[in-house]
Order: structure tokens, then sequence, then C-alpha cells
């Protein structure tokens, strides 16, 4: 868990530390910078006890190494992702990306924490300057939207049904993207609801965000069924940190050390009212713990009644039932595109003219 009380700055302070300490004598170190919300944050804001740091390592292999995931340092958790510098090819390549170009949109100095050879400090300036061109951000909505259908096409009713939720939570949660995106906002992950509810709010588009609130399936989920559902997933958590051995992509997620995220951070939303924007990173979790647990501990069956129970609050309780709700994002794409464009154009911060970002 992050030190109470920590500011931002001094929580990328202690990221540059880490980097400089276990990252930047490696060989195939060329850099390392922020993404996230601390990447998007007031560096003299409080970063909730609840948050992590974000850092992204650039190696100069062409594929980078697994993440290395969640690192308590210095009163900070330090998440730690690799990234080869093929994925920054191009200032264009950024800017057209939903999920990087946020990393490098202002000039912050804060947001490059190493830079050997200023690679990325040009990279930077590029995309600065064109990261809020109309052209650009409607590419990156266009990415984030390819996204979900990409996302849905790997629904398989012949998976196991943690992982047929997984296909169609997340497809369902990057809606949350495109709007963000459209209004120049960090596309965050675990609070993408109550981010896109705060941009929804100043557009004075609150029907939208209850029409996405209903594609997720938990509009109508009171504080009450929301608290019992993290109750189950806790449980599931800590008997998947505890056997977790074959490694996943999300493996950093279901430690220990990421409790006070995973855990704490949904409990914090449902005591601050936004139980519903808790929803989609329990059932997350919960899926993802699951599948550790079919994986390392196969004899563990105790916690698939827990997540059918949450699975049938959302809509979503059977292989039928997912494939209608796939549909139903499926079908409230031209709405979505549409709320998108009326965001572009009501964005005062939205520039007419283009730039090439190269």
């Amino acid at each position: 868990m992050t030190t109470p009380g920590t500011r931002v700055r001094d929580a990328r302070a202690a990221a540059a530390r880490w980097v400089a300490r276990h990252a930047a004598a490696a060989p195939n170190f060329a850099g390392a910078f922020l993404t996230g919300s601390t990447a998007w944050a007031d560096p003299d804001a409080v970063l909730p006890p609840t948050s992590d740091v974000d850092v992204s390592v650039v190696v100069t292999d062409p594929v980078a190494p697994p993440k290395l995931g969640k690192i308590p340092w210095e009163g900070v958790l330090v998440e730690v992702t690799y990234m080869s510098w093929d994925r920054l090819a191009s200032a264009r390549d950024v800017l057209a990306s939903c999920h990087l170009a946020g990393a490098f949109r202002a000039g912050d100095p804060g947001t490059l924490i190493a830079d050997p050879t200023g690679r990325l400090a040009r990279l930077r300036a590029a995309v600065a300057a064109g990261f809020a061109d109309r052209r650009w951000v409607r590419l990156r909505c266009e990415d984030a939207e390819r996204r979900i259908t990409g996302g849905l096409a790997r629904l398989d009713a012949r998976r196991p049904f943690h992982d047929q939720v997984t296909a169609w939570l997340f497809p369902a949660g990057i809606t949350t993207h495109v709007l963000l995106t459209a209004g120049l906002r960090n596309p965050t992950v675990r609070l993408r609801y109550p981010a896109v509810r705060e941009l929804l709010r100043a557009y004075g588009r609150m029907d939208v965000y209850e029409e996405l609130l209903g594609l997720l399936g938990c509009a109508h989920l009171t504080p009450e069924r929301v608290a019992a559902h993290i109750t189950t997933m806790t449980r599931a958590f800590d008997a998947a940190a505890a056997v977790a051995r074959t490694p996943f992509p999300f493996s950093a997620d279901i430690t220990e050390a990421a409790r006070p995220v995973a855990v704490d951070g949904s409990r914090d939303l449902v005591a601050r009212g936004l139980h519903r924007e808790a929803v989609f990173w329990i059932a997350a979790t919960y899926a993802r713990c699951l599948k550790i647990l079919a994986a390392d501990a196969p004899g563990e069956n105790g916690h698939l009644g827990g997540f059918a129970d949450l699975a049938a609050d959302l809509g979503a309780g059977s292989p039928d039932d997912l494939r209608r709700r796939a549909s139903e994002v499926s079908a409230y794409l031209p709405r979505l595109r549409a709320v998108a464009e009326e965001i572009i154009a009501a964005n005062p911060a939205v520039h007419r003219e283009i730039r090439d970002g190269s």
C-alpha cells in the first residue's frame, strides 16, 4: 500500500529511484516513463493509498520481458512493465494509440524518469504537439473501438466460464475508454467507470452513463449486493494469492502486495457511494482469481458459487447470456461513436487544425 499522504511528485521520485537502482544498469535498458494516473496527476496532489505508480521500462529487445508487477518500494507501490522500443517506433504510432499517447501528451518533465539517449524526450515533444488534434483524437477512439470488437471476437463457449466472462467484461468496459479518449481524459483501467462518470457529468450526458452501466449489467445493483460480492471475491483473492505459481499477464494483480489496490480499492469505492463503479474491477479480479486457482489449485472449487452469483447479477450467468450481452455491446457501438463525436466537437481543448506528429 502507498503510504497515506504521499504526494504524486514524491511517488514519482521514488519510482525513479527504483529504476535507477534496479533497471538502469541492464545492458538492454533504454529508458523509463510513467503511465496511468500518476502520469496524468497534478504533482502536488496526494496519491490515494489504494493507487500504485505505473512505470514502463523501455528495453532494446524486440520482445519485452514479462511484466514484473507490483513492488513495495519506499512507501510506494510501484508497478513495473517492460516495453520494447518497437512499440514506440514513431510519434504517429503513439499518437494513434489510446493507451500509449497519454503518457507523452504534455511537457511535464516528471513523467520521463530515465532517458539516457534523449529519444523519449523527442517523442514526448512530438506527441504533445499533436495530442489534442482532432485527427489523432479520432484515431485513438477508433483504436479503442477496435479493442472492443477484437475482444468480443474472442468469446468462446468452449473456454472455462471465467474466461468467457473475461472475454465479455473487458470489451464492455472499453466503451468507457472510447469516451474518455474523446474527452482527452486518462483511459484508466481500474477506475474507468468513476472517470467516465465525471466526464459525462461535465458534458450533461448522464443518460449515456446509465447506458454504459447497463451494458455492464450493474445499473440496478445495490451497495449491499456489491459489498457481498466483494466479500466472496476477497476470499477467492486470498486463496489465489496464496497458491499462485503459473505466470499470467495479470499475475502481479493477484498478490499480497496488490491487495490494497484490488480489494481495498473496491471497498473504498463502495464507501464513497460508487458501488456500481466498483463492479468492473471486482468481476475482473474474481475471474482472474479463478483462472489462477484452476491452474494451481484445481481441487479448490469453493469459490465458483460466488462467482456464478456475480455473473448472474450482471445478466451474464451462462454462455448464452454472455453471447447476448456481447451482442448488446456490439449493437451499442454506433451510438457510442456518435457520443464520442459529440464530445470531440464540444471539447474546446481539441484542436481543429492538423499536425503530422512526425
